[in-house]
């Protein structure tokens, strides 16, 4: 069970290192990437996916509790047993390992960190942050687009095919990049309680220069909607999919 539990770890922390780097990229001020742009972002974070996928075969790479309670819900919708304990496990690593992700990340860029002046724009490279702020709504958009990548990646999972190697993770790289384009315009696409939360913790405890207010008010938002929206593809998959 360590072996599983430092697997997503890494592999959590492999994904919120680069996927926040890549909106540090874009945002901070003298960055060479910066104002790349929201497609770049995009790519960026698929990307970021597909490296933590990689690092993280030991234990399935779930990377996302919405991920691992999708896939328990589909194995309750299908009458089997679910170890309660290993989910509890694998969701803890993930919200560790996204922490250490997001303070790599803040090392890296820690002096454009310094030198950018807008406070809002630092947590976003932590963590996500509404369009419009509507908190129905934008738990709406959550539970809508971690569906999609719950119910998409439990639907790869059922087809029967020759092992790609490390091609096989390149489908959920363009997935997570599918979905950004597609949907994350209202709220940046959490899609992921750990990969929100565990860094928004981490700008609150770092000492960020200018930081501002981690935006508390908002954090329940991209952990509950994608909670919900990856039950309801366990579920779904579980009638849906074949076994």
């Amino acid at each position: 069970m360590g072996a599983l539990f430092l697997s997503e770890v890494v592999g959590t922390a492999m994904l919120l290192l680069l996927g926040a780097g890549v909106v540090a990229n874009t945002a901070l001020t003298k960055s060479k990437g910066n104002g790349t742009g929201f497609l770049f972002v995009n790519f960026g974070w698929g990307l970021a996916v597909f490296a933590g996928v990689l690092v993280s075969q030991k234990s399935g790479a779930h990377l996302n509790p919405a991920v691992t309670l999708g896939i328990a819900a589909q194995s309750i919708a299908q009458g089997k047993a679910v170890d309660w304990a290993t989910v509890a496990i694998y969701i803890l690593a993930q919200f560790i390992g996204a922490f250490i992700g997001a303070v790599l990340c803040w090392l890296a860029y820690k002096q454009h960190f310094d030198e950018h002046p807008d406070a809002a724009t630092k947590l976003g490279v932590f963590s996500t942050g509404p369009a419009i702020r509507s908190y129905g709504w934008n738990v709406v958009t959550e539970v809508i687009g971690t569906f999609v990548l719950v119910f998409v990646i439990l639907a790869a999972g059922a087809i029967k095919s020759t092992d790609l190697g490390w091609l096989s993770a390149l489908g959920v790289a363009m997935l997570i990049v599918g979905i950004g384009a597609s949907l994350g315009g209202p709220t940046g696409y959490a899609i992921n309680p750990a990969r929100d939360l565990g860094p928004r913790i981490a700008h609150f405890v770092l000492p960020i220069k200018g930081k501002g207010d981690s935006d508390w008010a908002y954090s329940w938002v991209p952990v509950v909607g994608p909670i919900i929206g990856g039950v309801l593809a366990g579920l779904m998959s579980g009638v849906l999919l074949p076994k």
